[in-house]
């Protein structure tokens, strides 16, 4: 059980990273971690991340682009998906719009439409 445990290296937590190369860590002025195991699961770096120490920001990254083996859309095929995109949102606003106008309707901004006899006797309203 002893020798499970001595396996491990050292780990240094330097902010939010973790790095168990003491040279690294001692330029970094990283702090060593002791109690418990570590289990860091690398990740990959967003693009504009990637960029960023190069001296050139998010600014000059390159934008994000469909993957190379996307099919490529013919400029007409794709203004006609947008226009019926367009046609479907505008048909569900207009749609929208309608239930709302009922729903104000029958709420009539709170005021329930008057009975016969509540018309007559004004107190049991």
């Amino acid at each position: 059980l002893a020798p499970a445990a001595w396996s491990q290296d050292r780990i240094y937590r330097c902010g939010n990273e973790y790095t168990n190369n003491a040279s690294q860590a001692r330029e970094r002025g990283c702090k060593l971690v002791e109690g418990g195991n570590v289990t860091v699961v690398q990740g990959t770096r967003p693009a504009s991340a990637a960029a960023s120490p190069q001296g050139g920001g998010a600014a000059t990254a390159a934008p994000a682009a469909s993957p190379s083996n996307a099919p490529r859309v013919d400029a007409n095929d794709q203004r006609a998906r947008d226009s019926d995109a367009r046609a479907i949102l505008e048909a569900e606003l207009r749609k929208a719009e309608a239930r709302l106008a009922e729903l104000s309707k029958d709420y009539n901004n709170g005021e329930p439409q008057r009975t016969a006899l509540e018309l007559r006797n004004p107190q049991v309203y």
